[in-house]
């Protein structure tokens, strides 16, 4: 499995959790989109450090090639897929609680 296959798999399946299965529905939400930008800010900066340095290298290849400053753009939907996810489920957590303590 390539790399921007595993990262768009990601996306999907991170979809698919937040909307059809704990149904927190995250993405429909204006605050998710209005927060999103700050995540993205700091995973940009991060992955300039660590590819812009080398720390990071990509085989060409691998990737689509498209990237956004240096993050090839697979590392973005990998980040989105990531970040979707574990919001998802602390609000579905939380809201268990809530729903148990009551």
């Amino acid at each position: 499995m390539t790399y921007p296959v595993a990262a768009a798999l990601g996306v999907l399946g991170a979809l698919a959790l937040d909307v059809l299965v704990l149904r927190t529905r995250l993405v429909r939400r204006r605050v998710f989109w209005a927060t999103y930008p700050v995540i993205l800010a700091f995973q940009l900066l991060s992955n300039g450090v660590l590819t812009g340095r080398g720390v990071v290298r990509y085989d060409p290849a691998a990737i689509l090639g498209w990237r956004i400053g240096y993050a090839p753009v697979e590392d973005l939907a990998v980040g989105f897929a990531l970040v979707l996810t574990t919001l998802s489920l602390w609000v579905w957590l939380g809201g268990r609680r809530t729903t148990r303590a009551s």
